[in-house]
């Protein structure tokens, strides 16, 4: 009766801890003013995914520069901190949502994607640095 009963506990044990499912990435389409907030009140990666040449012409202050379309832009993404939130933003929206999805693959913890990217940034007004 005493091994049942161990049996039991054990076999419940396993079955519990199988049921366990991981924390999956999250990707959230954020609006422009949304993504100011986040970039004020946390600990964020800023990822512009244009060309460098977009880039130059304006990005959002303090945000680096790994170019979606670059043979290199999978080891760029892998030197960020998987561990930290993390924005991304294209010009209007649809690098940025394939670069979401990349980072979530890669084990990202929290992506947010600029929905509109730097267009709808730009047309709410917010402020754009530029090398001009």
């Amino acid at each position: 009766m005493k091994n049942y009963l161990i049996l039991i506990l054990l076999s419940m044990t396993i079955v519990l801890q199988s049921c366990k499912e991981e924390p999956q990435p999250e990707i959230e389409l954020v609006t422009a003013e949304e993504m100011k907030e986040l970039s004020e009140l946390e600990d964020i990666q800023l990822v512009d995914v244009r060309t460098p040449e977009e880039y130059k012409e304006g990005y959002i202050d303090s945000a680096q520069n790994i170019d979606y379309n670059s043979p290199s832009f999978n080891t760029e993404i892998e030197k960020l901190d998987k561990s930290k939130p993390v924005i991304v933003y294209c010009q209007k929206g649809g690098r940025s949502a394939k670069c979401a999805q990349k980072m979530k693959d890669a084990g990202f913890v929290k992506i947010y994607d600029l929905d509109g990217g730097l267009a709808k940034w730009k047309y709410k007004g917010f402020e754009i640095n530029s090398f001009n």
